[in-house]
């Protein structure tokens, strides 16, 4: 019989989840508050961890600290519950390293199935572990291209709706997760000494997001941000690192694409250096075009501050230079919409 340990400080919630565990056939540990959690995980080693967040004594996110940073609870499976529905929550209890989360409220249906796929996944890792212990290859379910790592990251990370201008990430959070864009548009930006923006790049769907180090806990340097209502799908930095010690076809590919998006980053730097406002401002709206994968003809909306800090150039010297390529018939403006007129001349402007 599996054990779950099921720590949450209302009473009437904490009795009627753990009967509802009890009935469909599992052991039960209860803990009114993370403080006592944390020794009940200790001591009974549970299959499965269903905590609430906002606790008192230790809150949720400690009790999850403090068993990854265990050496016998560290492989438990931790399912968190919230009566938050904010990205932002949910975001960081993924990023800390929970496995999954349910919202209050939830029905019997969510929390069975919950606790089945973790204790599934868990015999499955621990099966292949052994199997590595004893010398058998794994490969052939591992990833072994970048196709199959992007259906890796659809298949096991969690999926995430953004609004346009809600952040993905920010400048100094942990970057313990790695992101799949799977619909819309996003920037990546930064601050000058001035406080100007900067944005320092694109992603559209099927881009890879996030990557900065493979070390845990080492800080984003920039925030990501979405254009557009964007679809996300995200994973643990450690299921990747996993991945790619076992798959060198699969190192080489995505070293390969970091390295193709960084030169793509110079040439831009190099564009925004040497390039005329009237050369910067058109070749941004034919990249922001590319990105959102537009019609040429069809009407591009974009802040005029995002076009102008992804140019490289004042939002003033933007705004008069649109107003040119206007009377010149290159595009018409539609109050924040842009519609491209003459594409070739706008490809041809030096």
């Amino acid at each position: 019989m599996k054990t779950i340990l099921l720590i949450e400080d209302d009473t009437a919630l904490r009795e009627n989840t753990a009967e509802l565990l009890e009935l469909s056939g599992y052991k039960v540990i209860t803990a009114p508050n993370g403080k006592i959690g944390i020794d009940k995980a200790k001591q009974e080693i549970p299959n499965v961890i269903i905590c609430d967040i906002m606790m008192p004594e230790i809150d949720g996110y400690g009790v999850l600290e403090a068993m990854a940073s265990g050496e016998t609870t560290q492989h438990i499976p931790f399912i968190f519950l919230s009566a938050k529905t904010e990205h932002k929550e949910i975001r960081k209890g993924m990023d800390m390293g929970a496995d999954d989360y349910l919202t209050k409220p939830f029905d019997e249906q969510e929390l069975i199935s919950a606790v089945e796929s973790r204790l599934a996944k868990a015999t499955i890792l621990a099966m292949r572990e052994q199997s590595s212990a004893s010398g058998i290859d794994e490969n052939d379910e591992n990833p072994q291209n970048l196709n199959q790592l992007k259906n890796f990251f659809c298949d096991e990370g969690v999926v995430n709706t953004f609004k346009k201008g809600e952040h993905i990430y920010k400048n100094g959070d942990h970057s313990n997760s790695l992101f799949l864009l799977l619909k819309g548009v996003v920037k990546t930006h930064t601050m000058d000494a001035n406080a100007k923006e900067l944005i320092t790049g694109l992603y559209k769907a099927d881009d890879f997001l996030g990557f900065t180090s493979f070390e845990d806990n080492i800080p984003y340097n920039e925030t990501a941000t979405a254009v557009e209502e964007t679809e996300i799908v995200g994973i643990s930095k450690k299921y990747v690192k996993d991945i790619l010690k076992k798959s060198q076809d699969v190192s080489l590919e995505l070293m390969n694409l970091l390295t193709d998006n960084l030169s793509e980053i110079k040439l831009q730097l190099v564009k925004m250096a040497y390039s005329s406002v009237r050369k910067k401002t058109a070749s941004t709206i034919l990249q922001f075009v590319e990105i959102m994968n537009k019609m040429p003809q069809a009407p591009l909306r974009i802040s005029r501050n995002d076009l102008a800090t992804t140019a490289g150039i004042a939002t003033e010297s933007l705004i008069r230079t649109l107003s040119d390529f206007k009377k010149d018939g290159l595009i018409e403006i539609e109050g924040r919409d842009i519609r491209i007129i003459d594409l070739e001349s706008l490809r041809n402007i030096e």
